[in-house]
């Protein structure tokens, strides 16, 4: 929970219209953020996610961006310190994953998209955060969380490799961003989700992939999306304060 005698913080979640993003913010609302949001489409399910998050105390603000538009991806971070006068977390949540199936199949159009969302758009949003929460620019300092998965070590063989190089290249950049803006109050971490029952295996044309995959799954099923926002309520929160360049890997025993 936040301080009641202190400003509340204000946290960016990119993809914050269903899924882990949607539980993200429900939570975060819950411990006291302010939030700003942002959806590609549906827009009824991000004004649920926000009317949610509103009735819980929250101060929303929904903003619609495809983040495959890397002017659109640069327009967050100033929308909401317009809105709000300040930023003092973003979570970079998200992502897309391609069609599952063969690497050889993937197309590369497809690819080039998958890279622009998952990891081009990351780094637009962390610089422009990052610019405005370091001490050395006058700012108040700040936290990072960037949503990965397990599959960035897994390498994904038949299913989606693409997909996993860019959540690789988004641990790099936990990892780099954390150690090169520690020294400026700048916190970076990840948390690398296993399989998750969410819309994004329908998205990639296989809807059953989690209960398919269960059964490899130390716990024997997959995880759902509530079960991952916690760990990163723990990350933007004081009592991650040592914490910087983590990884934390909620995967069923994976």
């Amino acid at each position: 929970m936040t301080d009641a005698s202190l400003p509340r913080p204000v946290t960016i979640i990119t993809g914050a219209s269903r899924g882990i993003g949607a539980a993200i913010a429900e939570r975060l609302a819950a411990e006291g953020h302010d939030l700003v949001l942002t959806y590609r489409e549906r827009a009824d399910e991000a004004d649920a996610v926000a009317q949610r998050c509103s009735a819980a105390g929250a101060k929303v603000l929904l903003l619609q961006a495809d983040l495959g538009d890397l002017d659109a991806a640069a327009n967050v971070v100033p929308a909401a310190i317009a809105a709000f006068g300040r930023v003092t977390g973003l979570v970079n949540n998200a992502g897309i994953t391609g069609r599952i199936g063969p690497f050889l199949d993937a197309p590369l159009e497809e690819t080039e998209l998958l890279f622009r969302v998952n990891v081009l758009a990351p780094i637009v949003l962390t610089r422009a955060a990052v610019a405005h929460m370091a001490t050395d620019r006058g700012g108040a300092g700040g936290s990072i969380v960037n949503i990965s998965s397990g599959a960035a070590k897994s390498g994904a063989p038949n299913t989606y490799i693409p997909y996993a190089m860019s959540k690789a290249a988004l641990n790099a950049l936990t990892t780099g961003a954390s150690k090169e803006f520690g020294p400026v109050g700048v916190r970076v971490n990840t948390v690398s989700p296993g399989t998750t029952r969410t819309e994004i295996h329908a998205a990639a044309g296989r809807p059953d992939a989690p209960d398919e995959r269960a059964p490899g799954i130390p716990m024997r099923r997959p995880g759902e999306a509530h079960e991952m926002a916690g760990a990163v309520a723990y990350l933007l929160s004081s009592d991650a304060s040592y914490t910087s360049g983590a990884d934390i890997r909620i995967a069923g025993g994976n």
